[in-house]
């Protein structure tokens, strides 16, 4: 896979790196395969299964396949979390004398869990989008549709957590980033894994025909070979006439 940074994208989504110092940090391998394989079960489109008579001719090698509404998301999105978690933090702090001990741990587990998994969810989502890398943008949509989603909707509605003006207004605003980035990150996935899909079927049948030609060239110079073994020379062959006319003429 290609590992290089669009060079459309605007400053907005290429003046991170000073806030993501290092990228160079990857998944396990055995991590990698299961999201390659879930990418490859739940993204590729069955237009892309034909093979190239399918339209995949059209579809350039290099052609860049990165989502730019999804890198525009994560950058606001990592300038926001900041402001997030100190609203949240200090609300806590607020409210902790008068909530429930059952709602004061649940709350404070929420808040550390949220933290961490965002970090490991912007880092996936810049190294996925970015380098165009399937399993790390699998790994950041699983992330975002299955733990961070559920987690802030319970800060949103439970009412017993005794939500106060500011938490929710900037769990709504959480809520709005992550609707948009499962969506744009299902469609950033859909094309990545469908063009890796045409790109492998077109290979597939290149190697054919290279087979094919190889295997034809190959059967035409046994056959000229053999014709060469079963037929006599010329010599031979007029010599053995000459042979039979004088011994009839005798």
């Amino acid at each position: 896979m290609r590992r290089h940074v669009c060079p459309w994208l605007p400053p907005v989504a290429t003046a991170t790196s000073g806030v993501l110092p290092s990228l160079a940090m990857s998944l396990p391998e055995p991590m990698r395969r299961r999201l390659s394989s879930f990418s490859r079960t739940v993204f590729v489109d069955s237009g892309s299964r034909a093979g190239p008579e399918g339209g995949g001719r059209n579809v350039p090698d290099n052609e860049i396949v990165s989502s730019l509404p999804l890198q525009m998301s994560l950058y606001f999105n990592l300038c926001f979390f900041p402001f997030w978690w100190v609203s949240n933090v200090l609300m806590l702090q607020l409210k902790y004398p008068v909530l429930p001990d059952y709602y004061k741990f649940i709350l404070v587990t929420i808040v550390i869990l949220t933290s961490l998994i965002e970090m490991i969810r912007l880092y996936l989502g810049y190294m996925g989008n970015l380098q165009e890398k399937v399993p790390e943008l699998a790994g950041f949509w699983l992330l975002s549709i299955l733990l961070q989603l559920p987690l802030i909707l319970f800060l949103l509605l439970n009412e017993g957590l005794k939500i106060q003006p500011l938490e929710r207004a900037v769990n709504i605003i959480f809520i709005m980033f992550l609707a948009f980035q499962v969506i744009s990150a299902f469609l950033a996935l859909r094309r990545m894994v469908n063009q890796l899909a045409t790109r492998f079927h077109l290979h597939e049948f290149d190697q054919l025909g290279d087979d094919l030609s190889s295997d034809k060239l190959a059967w035409k110079k046994r056959r000229m070979e053999a014709s060469w073994v079963v037929r006599p020379p010329i010599e031979e062959i007029s010599s053995a006439s000459g042979g039979w006319g004088s011994a009839l003429r005798a």
